[in-house]
């Protein structure tokens, strides 16, 4: 099976959509955005999430708890919360919409129109889904950032620090900017490669009949 340029454009495209949705689904529900180690107690290790707050001891047990509010929760936790929640919900439509919407797939396959339609939708939609998780993400990474370095508390008190789900959220929102931007792309270059099979069909042609021309002028004069 023979896969065009533009095909090939579409499914790296929608691999790296569905990659950074998964990365953007597993960020949203781990308890891993932030990580703090006591220096009182160096056997247990706390850590964040959108939904619980966990402690990881020694012996590997983690026992975590949910946040019995949400309006009780920092400003930075109850958006995150809210965007990232649209961010897996748009991230799965746009997924939908742009494998239904590609060359190799039969669905609808007779309306080119609306395949690039759904294309290209696709991709806005994947693209808006990235914007929705790094906003969260550098949003909660600014707070601890500051924290952190926050002069008026005391060097004694533990600070909280990145976890491993922001970094698996920065990579996601980049996988969906860079899928989406390649299903917007290859609406583009579905056209240019249709008027370039256009041109070169005319050319043969043209050629053809050249061709056939001058053999009807070498049978006439023999």
């Amino acid at each position: 099976m023979t896969w065009s340029c533009n095909t090939k454009v579409q499914l790296g495209g929608i691999f790296l959509s569905f990659f950074g949705w998964i990365s953007s689904c597993v960020t949203t529900f781990v308890p891993l955005w932030k990580h703090l180690n006591l220096d009182l107690n160096e056997l247990e290790i706390w850590t964040m999430g959108l939904w619980q707050v966990c402690v990881i001891q020694e012996e590997g047990i983690m026992a975590c708890k949910i946040y019995e509010s949400f309006l009780a929760l920092p400003p930075d936790l109850r958006v995150s919360r809210i965007l990232m929640a649209l961010s897996n919900g748009l991230g799965l439509l746009g997924f939908l919409m742009s494998s239904c919407g590609l060359d190799c797939c039969k669905v609808w396959k007779e309306k080119t129109a609306l395949k690039k339609q759904l294309t290209l939708c696709g991709g806005v939609i994947l693209g808006i889904s990235a914007i929705m998780t790094l906003i969260p993400i550098s949003w909660v990474a600014y707070t601890t950032v500051n924290e952190f370095w926050d002069e008026r508390v005391p060097e004694i008190v533990p600070r909280w620090e990145f976890g491993e789900a922001m970094f698996l959220g920065w990579f996601a929102g980049f996988f969906l900017v860079i899928g989406g931007l390649l299903l917007i792309c290859s609406t583009c270059l579905k056209g240019t490669e249709r008027s370039v099979t256009m041109k070169s069909k005319q050319g043969s042609h043209h050629l053809n009949t050249r061709i056939l021309l001058r053999i009807k002028e070498v049978h006439f004069w023999f």
